[in-house]
């Protein structure tokens, strides 16, 4: 990893296929761009080999990949392609969720804590081993390595409150201005301190679908205009439920006796987030709606969206994990 201001130069090599959709993709990106049509593979829009299809996409849109021309990031075959996966993707989030406008009844929903409680962080906090907590954290660096990047995008789309209220949760997110407390930053020392590859996506290759489709869902919210309401709502979800998970987590390293960066990276969370569940719910969301009302539906499909493949991660997780086997497609050395 190269180290600059605080920060890192996110250069990846492009993943390895799992199936003939991510191949066509992965292979294309390996050649010049320009005048081939690629063929869509239809594969199940939440498995393995769309799941990483749609994220080499996008990726291009963040740091791109070490060797592949930066011309692929707009180039029409491939976005006629991505947007072949991307309807398949969001047919396959509308149809299993419940949909509707209740908001308040969603955002409630995000704020009971269910006594016992069985999640992931209650796992790890009560029985969770080390080798688990490894596991997890390569799981979420998908995510955490460009955290607040997808949510960024929403913010020319936004008006008023709503905007300077949303750019108030990033500023906190990229570190109030501090290159070294930028969350993405503290969980590259989390995983340096778990004795892990802090490089960026260095862990993509090992990760199964669950944990990729959840980032997949945040950059099509943040790419598409017509889903800010729902990348809001998702950003809504992810703030209200972090804070007391992030309390378990700290528990859990406490317990497991971790290096001090690791339990950093939540403990940080543990207050921001409990302040930017109120920023979010009544500055946001609340102004979003005063002046789009239309957009009640989508916010409620967002935060739907995100509590169903956060539920598919944590199934995937504890039932690996309760059957002795290991919950990523290549164990951690």
């Amino acid at each position: 990893m190269t180290w600059s201001n605080g920060g890192y130069d996110p250069v990846v090599k492009l993943p390895s296929p799992r199936g003939s959709l991510s191949e066509t993709v992965i292979d294309a990106l390996s050649r010049e761009p320009g005048g081939r049509p690629l063929p869509f593979a239809a594969s199940h829009p939440l498995g393995e080999d769309a799941a990483i299809a749609l994220h080499t996409m996008y990726e291009l849109h963040y740091g791109g990949f070490d060797g592949v021309d930066p011309a692929w990031e707009w180039d029409p075959d491939l976005l006629k392609l991505r947007a072949q996966v991307e309807n398949a993707f969001l047919g396959a989030l509308r149809s299993e969720v419940e949909g509707g406008d209740d908001l308040d009844g969603a955002l409630d929903a995000l704020l009971v804590e269910h006594v016992p409680g069985s999640g992931v962080s209650h796992h790890l906090r009560d029985d969770g081993t080390w080798e688990e907590m490894r596991e997890y954290f390569a799981h979420r660096s998908v995510y955490h390595h460009k955290e607040a990047d997808p949510h960024a995008w929403v913010i020319p789309r936004l008006r008023g409150r709503a905007k300077a209220a949303l750019v108030a949760v990033e500023f906190d997110e990229f570190g109030g201005g501090r290159a070294d407390r930028m969350h993405s930053r503290l969980y590259a020392d989390l995983l340096d301190g778990a004795g892990m590859s802090p490089d960026y996506l260095h862990y993509l290759d090992d990760v199964p679908a669950p944990a990729i489709t959840i980032v997949n869902m945040m950059s099509l919210f943040g790419l598409h205009r017509s889903l800010r309401g729902a990348l809001v709502g998702h950003f809504a979800a992810a703030e209200i439920t972090t804070a007391p998970s992030a309390q378990r987590m700290a528990q859990a390293l406490d317990r497991m006796g971790a290096d001090p960066r690791c339990v950093e990276f939540f403990t940080e969370h543990i207050e921001a987030d409990a302040v930017h569940e109120q920023i979010m719910r009544r500055d946001v969301i609340g102004s979003l709606l005063e002046d789009e009302p239309e957009l009640r539906a989508d916010v409620v499909f967002g935060i739907q969206a995100t509590e169903l493949l956060e539920a598919r991660l944590a199934d995937h997780l504890l039932t690996s994990w309760r059957a002795g086997r290991s919950s990523l497609l290549s164990p951690l050395a």
